[in-house]
């Protein structure tokens, strides 16, 4: 009785097999991607960012000037502006669609650990009451990423900058 009971269990499984090989195979459509923004986001690479800043650059590399309704080949240049309630980002494309240059600025942003270590340690008595995260970002330059940060201890303020390691800039 157990060995009919194993047949059949067996009987049963490479039946479940061989209707899954009889399967449809299904193409899909081809699709096409374009690098041609890889470099603004490999200079940009923000991993210690906030994730709205993140998206917003992602959709500022993908934006496809050719076929947006404000594209004429007479043009060299397009300014094309994304922004969230607390940023933007103003990207200067060319007749291609790669960007030239950005100026990016977004205000109190959740500081990276270096940062926030960096005024830990060089300032423990302050509280950080406003802070700006600023890119520029130039085709041949690469991006420049810097933290302008407002301190208060009491009634007196501090302006600071740091980089995004949290290195002070004087």
């Amino acid at each position: 009785m157990k060995q009919v009971k194993s047949l059949l269990i067996f009987g049963f499984f490479i039946a479940g097999i061989s209707i899954q090989s009889r399967a449809q195979v299904t193409t899909l459509p081809e699709v096409t991607v374009l690098a041609r923004n890889y470099k603004y986001l490999k200079s940009v690479d923000n991993k210690g960012a906030a994730e709205p800043i993140k998206l917003l650059e992602r959709q500022a590399a993908a934006y496809d000037v050719k076929s947006s309704e404000y594209y004429d080949d007479e043009y060299d240049t397009y300014s094309i502006r994304f922004h969230l309630p607390n940023g933007f980002i103003l990207a200067v494309y060319d007749q291609d669609g790669k960007i030239i240059r950005t100026a990016e600025r977004f205000n109190d942003v959740a500081l990276p650990f270096a940062i926030q270590n960096a005024i830990g340690q060089r300032y423990p008595k302050w509280a950080i009451s406003k802070d700006v995260y600023v890119v520029k970002y130039g085709n041949e330059e690469g991006a420049k990423k810097e933290y302008k940060i407002v301190l208060e201890n009491g009634s007196k303020r501090l302006r600071i900058k740091t980089n995004e390691k949290g290195e002070f800039i004087e």
